[in-house]
């Protein structure tokens, strides 16, 4: 039997999304002191909400880029301070390449949010890499076309290290944590991002297994380099659905199943990320925080004073 067209669902779209927690609030007020989230999760295709999250309210965040993809909410998770926004919306309403992803990270940053965990559906193109199993990546390769990547421009220019994409302690303790809960997590590995919303043709496949990419996904590299340049922790948690479109032996695989698997990953996730959560220090040992002391080459004379306005969350503590 032929494999159903994949582009009858959302790109690797899950479950039904959660409504919001009945105690949630929703405001525009500021966070103030110990109210402030220390700790950002992007949560992807099936994972809408945070099961654990408690003492919530809702924060709508005009940032100057716009909107975030939906209200972040913010509550306590393992006895600690973060906040949740869904990538693609309640409803699972924005592709990949309408997600405002600089309003996103941007958002999490004025939160306070100094650590980025995110959680993305991908498809597996090595045979060892299963469905139902995680991988943390330690590297991305860019297929995107559409993709506005960077905050700087309009007369401020910086460029950021990006050799190692991902905070190596934050998917240290990613990788212990789906130990913990059980998970058959793989350490490292190439994530190759793609336009989307079409998922790959099989000669594509063909090429990403050549080159020895191990899985494919529309959204992570992008949230990758602006949490570089916002001097954020970044990791991700990928959670593998099916086999794209490469493997002779699934390619009768029904959008049933890959619902299905998306539903279980999204379960396992929410565990992995309450025990990352409750063992992450306080303390930072990485440079992920200073990534921009000396990336910044503008002349300082030179910068207009509105990019000093637009990206003070950022650049502020390198321009006063």
């Amino acid at each position: 039997m032929a494999r159903p067209q994949k582009t009858t669902t959302p790109a690797r779209t899950g479950t039904k999304p959660q409504r919001p927690a009945k105690n949630s609030v929703k405001t525009r007020a500021p966070l103030t002191g110990d109210t402030k989230p220390a700790i950002g999760i992007i949560g992807g295709s099936g994972l809408y909400s945070m099961a654990g999250l408690e003492d919530t309210r809702e924060v709508r965040v005009k940032t100057p880029f716009g909107e975030p993809s939906d209200a972040i909410v913010v509550g306590t998770l393992e006895g600690k301070r973060v906040a949740f926004l869904t990538r693609h919306g309640r409803g699972h309403r924005i592709l990949p390449s309408e997600i405002n992803y600089r309003a996103n990270i941007y958002a999490m940053k004025m939160l306070g949010a100094g650590r980025l965990i995110s959680a993305s559906a991908v498809g597996s193109l090595q045979e060892d890499l299963r469905p139902m199993e995680f991988l943390i990546p330690d590297q991305f390769f860019d297929r995107t076309k559409q993709r506005i990547a960077t905050f700087f421009g309009q007369g401020l220019v910086a460029h950021v290290s990006f050799e190692k994409p991902t905070c190596e302690d934050l998917s240290m303790l990613l990788a212990a944590a789906c130990e913990q809960a059980r998970v058959k997590v793989h350490r490292g590995g190439t994530y190759v991002c793609i336009e989307g919303p079409q998922f790959s043709t099989l000669a594509e496949a063909h090429v990403h297994r050549q080159l020895r990419f191990e899985v494919i996904g529309m959204t992570n590299l992008t949230e990758a380099k602006l949490a570089r340049e916002a001097e954020m922790c970044y990791a991700t948690v990928a959670m593998i659905t099916d086999y794209d479109c490469w493997h002779p032996e699934h390619a009768s695989v029904t959008a049933a199943e890959v619902m299905n698997n998306l539903k279980t990953n999204a379960q396992s996730a929410e565990n992995v990320i309450r025990t990352a959560v409750r063992s992450l220090p306080a303390a930072h040992s990485c440079k992920c925080a200073v990534a921009l002391q000396h990336a910044i080459v503008t002349d300082r004379a030179a910068i207009p004073a509105a990019a000093k306005r637009r990206l003070a969350a950022i650049v502020g503590k390198y321009l006063n």
